[in-house]
């Protein structure tokens, strides 16, 4: 199964149409079986944008895209928008092996993420009902804090909680967006994989527009990151090598 995790396209004053465009040709060479798009797909949630958006993604072909809200999304109401333009499932059974469940964090008006009490419970009794799946749970915010990316308490306010449940109920990989820094923590069972900006032009530092390429076969999990109009790395080489490719 191939995935590929686009995040934070701010379609409206920060979007990049060249880099769309780069993006939609390349991934349609993937051919991939599912696009999970982790949030910010507007900058200000607005109905114009909403609009594009939606006729943008209809550029990728693929059998499933997968739509997560994040905090550009709910802002001006924007959130109502969002249930109207990109109606989703939360649980989706990709495959007889594999399963993809998403959370909503953004909250309307607030930067920070949140997952609350009643969201998180239902996370847990869900992921209990898969326990020979590969479980992949996917938000906007981030779930544990990046390297370089500041101090701005902008991550999910009640992350041990929902870290919490997800060691308890084993989930393989968490996909987050927000923070335009693509970044891998490696626990062993339990991967966190956050995705860069695809398509805006607030990246950050040296680091250009990403997305991330998902291989699962045999149970196994590979992540790569890919630049748009460039490079394709295992995504895990900026981890290991993380002060030389800063250096870059």
């Amino acid at each position: 199964m191939l995935i590929v995790q686009i995040s934070d396209l701010h379609v409206g004053s920060q979007f990049l149409q060249n880099k769309f465009d780069q993006l939609v040709d390349e991934v349609n060479q993937l051919n991939p079986d599912v696009i999970v798009v982790t949030g910010d797909l507007t900058n200000e949630g607005l109905m114009q944008e909403y609009e594009e958006c939606k006729t943008l993604l209809t550029k990728f072909n693929t059998k499933k895209i997968i739509t997560i809200s994040g905090n550009h999304d709910y802002r001006n109401t924007g959130y109502l928008l969002f249930k109207k333009f990109f109606p989703f499932e939360a649980i989706n059974e990709l495959s007889d092996d594999v399963v993809l469940v998403t959370l909503g964090t953004a909250r309307p008006d607030r930067n920070e993420g949140e997952v609350g009490y009643r969201q998180n419970l239902w996370l847990e009794r869900t992921m209990k009902k898969y326990k020979d799946k590969i479980k992949i749970l996917a938000m906007h915010h981030h779930l544990i804090a990046i390297p370089d990316t500041g101090s701005d308490q902008l991550t999910v306010v009640d992350a041990g909680d929902v870290l919490r449940t997800i060691l308890d109920t084993k989930v393989d990989l968490v996909l987050c967006g927000h923070k335009h820094r693509p970044w891998e923590w490696n626990f062993g069972k339990l991967m966190v994989v956050n995705a860069g900006t695809a398509t805006s032009e607030r990246v950050r530092g040296l680091f250009e527009n990403t997305y991330n390429i998902i291989t699962i076969s045999n149970k196994s999990i590979n992540v790569e990151l890919k630049i748009v109009g460039g490079k394709r790395m295992k995504l895990d080489d900026i981890v290991t090598n993380y002060h030389q490719f800063g250096d870059e």
